[in-house]
């Protein structure tokens, strides 16, 4: 069953990233295809239906692609975000003008098949690190440009949880930030001086040595780079509960196990975003 406290995106977020999808598609002339051969009081039954499984997530860029090009659609959900499907499971059912049905089919399952990619490539680090540990499975920045909200969102759907959305609501300071400050401790001491007392502060470090020193100025969240399970393990020992502890660095389901048996409390994929395969979906005539 999915996750019941994870709400939709407003549409007022979401219609203008569908809208602009069926715009790219719609081109100059509209769909000369569908105009031609399907007659305009023509009407269409049918289903978008799972062909493997997977993890649904963007069912409200589907309902809402169908809805611009025809308000007369009739689009009925049966499997919402965060809902496991096997091939055969219908998903969403159609009814109305065929003209339409067929003109928003492609951005339709273009954005679906793509965001329960994500939900489905995030359920599965999920169910492999469970075991193991507490470690939250959380994305990156590493998404598709104009699609971070709704990425995030199928992270979510799939069991994950979301690392900052964008540049201004948290500091991560990154290696080059420190080799431009001359180091971990005036980079946060400058960090520090410049933000707001609600914003945290998170610092990547490479080292046992690099952790110590964020540790001695006060950082929020540590991001653990690139360290074996046992540094992992070394590095939690010395953080103590001072600050949160993140892991990063090519974890995937095979790996991602000693990572959460590190004792880390969150695991920072970039992968499940940017590199998930699609959820095959189709649109089938009932």
């Amino acid at each position: 069953m999915p996750d019941a406290t994870l709400l939709p995106l407003p549409r007022l977020l979401v219609e203008p990233i569908v809208r602009a999808a069926l715009l790219e598609d719609l081109g100059r002339a509209g769909d000369i295809t569908t105009d031609a051969i399907v007659p305009a009081a023509e009407r269409l039954s049918g289903v978008i239906a799972s062909r493997q499984d997977g993890v649904i997530a963007g069912v409200d860029t589907a309902v809402i692609a169908f809805g611009l090009i025809d308000p007369a659609v009739a689009v009925t959900v049966e499997r919402g975000d965060g809902v496991r499907v096997v091939p055969g499971d219908t998903v969403i059912r159609l009814d109305g003008p065929a003209r339409a049905i067929l003109t928003a089919e492609r951005v339709a399952l273009n954005l679906l098949c793509r965001l329960s990619g994500v939900a489905t490539a995030t359920s599965a680090l999920v169910e492999a690190a469970r075991p193991h540990g507490h470690a939250k499975i959380v994305c990156t920045r590493k998404t598709t440009p104009g699609l971070r909200a709704l990425e995030k969102h199928a992270v979510r759907a799939g069991g994950g949880s979301n690392h900052r959305f964008g540049l201004d609501d948290a500091v991560l300071i990154k290696d080059n930030h420190v080799a431009v400050a001359g180091g971990i401790v005036p980079a946060i001491e400058r960090a520090r001086a410049h933000t707001g007392h609600l914003v945290k502060i998170e610092v990547e470090v490479d080292t046992l040595a690099q952790l110590e020193q964020a540790l001695s100025v006060g950082a929020d969240a540590v991001l653990l780079d690139n360290m074996s399970p046992q540094t992992l393990a070394e590095a939690v020992r010395l953080v103590d509960g001072r600050a949160i502890t993140e892991a990063s660095g090519r974890i995937n389901r095979e790996t991602v196990g000693a990572v959460a048996a590190s004792g880390v409390d969150l695991i920072s994929v970039g992968w499940i975003t940017h590199s998930a395969a699609i959820i095959d979906l189709g649109l089938d005539a009932a």
